[in-house]
């Protein structure tokens, strides 16, 4: 198969990545080309999907770019096959089931030139099916507590919150969601892009760690505003959501933490995993058990590999900026105090 032609844009290249996204094309599509910022282009990368989609897309949107993956290996490596012959100053990773604002792209552009250590940025997200709430992947800007579990504000593990603007400031955090990330694109190659190694879950987590590592700033900008579906891939409590989180969670450690921190806290994280395995098993709930377990296997026998990827990742290190991690366990004020939103944390503890 000869090499795909680059596709050359405006300066910003909103690329939504589907898989068998038929329905949620026909219905989310039109909402981002209605949006008011004019200086972008829609691109479309299908991931190897065996439905219309293709098809739909080519006969009803023409002024949508279309770059054409034939075998889906994930969600990072759709982006990663993709992106390197997308050019643009600016990305946005937009997933399929994601609806936007017309204002949405314009508000987080005047945001992420405002300053050039900005790195990336999130909108607020709120989930589609029920949009008085906060979505579970990324809400109002995310953040990671001294075990690397992720957190938002508006959710913390599955406790949603209701958006009332509580969370409406601009604010730095540590993460933004890869339902729809703004990022510049030559940051985004300069650290690496997404890691194909995670297929899906973490991989943009652990890309902004390498982003913040590189010593620039992501923030989330509850202005512009979106709304997710969420689980239209990999459904919420399967096997392969809950391996893949578990798993890709001890590769994202082992490649961003220091030294000190990998001895520490990785065997610390395996220790927790095995208490939430006892749980599930206690619960009955046997997908989860299996699941946890098999991850944190499969991450130990992978370890030559994951240790390859550190020595990759370290060499983007410089001048970390760590705002957005907390030093504290979220497992402690959530299953121990009954902390269950965000606000009734200490700000003060994300450094």
């Amino acid at each position: 198969m000869s090499q795909p032609e680059e596709i050359f844009c405006k300066k910003v290249a909103v690329v939504v990545l589907g898989y068998n996204s038929l329905d949620y094309l026909k219905k989310f599509l039109p909402t981002i080309l209605k949006t008011t910022y004019e200086d972008f282009t829609l691109v479309y990368v299908d991931n190897g999907s065996a439905d219309d989609s293709v098809a739909y897309v080519t006969e009803h949107f023409p002024e949508v770019e279309i770059f054409r993956i034939y075998n889906n290996k994930g969600f990072a490596n759709g982006y990663q096959e993709s992106l390197r012959y997308i050019k643009a100053e600016y990305y946005v990773l937009l997933n399929s089931d994601v609806a936007v604002t017309p204002e949405w792209l314009g508000i987080l552009m005047k945001e992420i030139e405002k300053d050039p250590q900005i790195g990336a940025c999130q909108p607020k997200i709120l989930h589609e099916p029920k949009p008085e709430l906060f979505d579970y992947a990324g809400a109002s800007g995310g953040f990671i507590d001294v075990f690397c579990y992720p957190f938002c504000r508006g959710r913390m593990f599955h406790h949603w919150e209701r958006d009332e603007g509580q969370y409406d400031d601009v604010c730095e955090i540590f993460w933004a969601s890869g339902a729809s990330m703004l990022i510049r694109a030559e940051l985004y190659h300069q650290v690496g892009g997404l890691d194909e190694m995670f297929y899906a879950h973490m991989e943009e987590i652990d890309l902004c760690w390498r982003v913040k590592n590189a010593g620039y700033k992501i923030l989330v900008v509850p202005q512009s505003v979106v709304y997710h579906v969420g689980g239209s891939i990999i459904s919420y409590g399967s096997f392969s959501k809950i391996f893949h989180n578990y798993r890709n969670t001890l590769i994202m450690m082992i490649k961003n933490l220091s030294r000190t921190q990998v001895f520490f806290l990785i065997p610390m994280r395996i220790l927790l995993d095995q208490v939430a395995a006892l749980r599930a098993l206690f619960m009955g709930n046997f997908t989860e058990l299996r699941a946890i377990i098999v991850a944190d296997f499969k991450f130990v026998f992978g370890l030559n590999k994951w240790l390859k990827a550190r020595r990759e990742a370290r060499k983007v290190i410089s001048s970390p900026n760590l705002k957005g991690w907390c030093k504290k366990s979220l497992i402690i004020d959530v299953f121990i105090k009954k902390k269950s939103k965000f606000s009734e944390l200490n700000y003060k503890e994300l450094e």
